[in-house]
């Protein structure tokens, strides 16, 4: 015999097949315009500020900036500093290394020519000079 007191019972094999609705259904949605996160490229340090070794100076997409003295650069093109100093941005006529991966893709065009960028250097702090010179004896 099959009654409703049966079906609401747990152990019965009907109560295994009802089954709730897993989702709401929804409407479509637009695809949201992918204009992605803002990376904060350029200066990250300006012309006279103290820094300390590993100091980010720049980042940058193409090469706007070039390496100078006591500065080095990453493989995506980030300037940082070697040693702690003073930042120095200078403006100088380039002869940049051939070799490097970078310099290609961005001066393909410029090969043995001659032009001037904008580099940066890091200057370390004098230091002191605590001794006296003495007569030999």
């Amino acid at each position: 015999m099959f009654s409703i007191r049966n079906i609401l019972v747990p152990n019965n094999s009907l109560w295994n097949v009802l089954r709730w609705a897993s989702k709401k259904t929804s409407g479509s949605t637009r695809t949201a315009k992918k204009s992605g996160i803002k990376k904060h490229r350029g200066w990250k340090r300006q012309d006279g500020e103290w820094v300390e070794s590993g100091t980010l100076l720049v980042t940058q997409l193409s090469l706007r900036f070039h390496p100078g003295l006591n500065v080095g650069m990453g493989r995506n093109g980030t300037l940082y500093a070697k040693i702690p100093g003073t930042v120095i941005v200078s403006c100088e006529k380039t002869d940049p290394n051939w070799e490097h991966t970078w310099i290609q893709k961005n001066y393909s065009d410029r090969e043995h020519t001659q032009f001037y960028k904008k580099y940066y250097n890091v200057v370390p702090k004098p230091q002191p000079q605590n001794f006296k010179l003495i007569d030999q004896v």
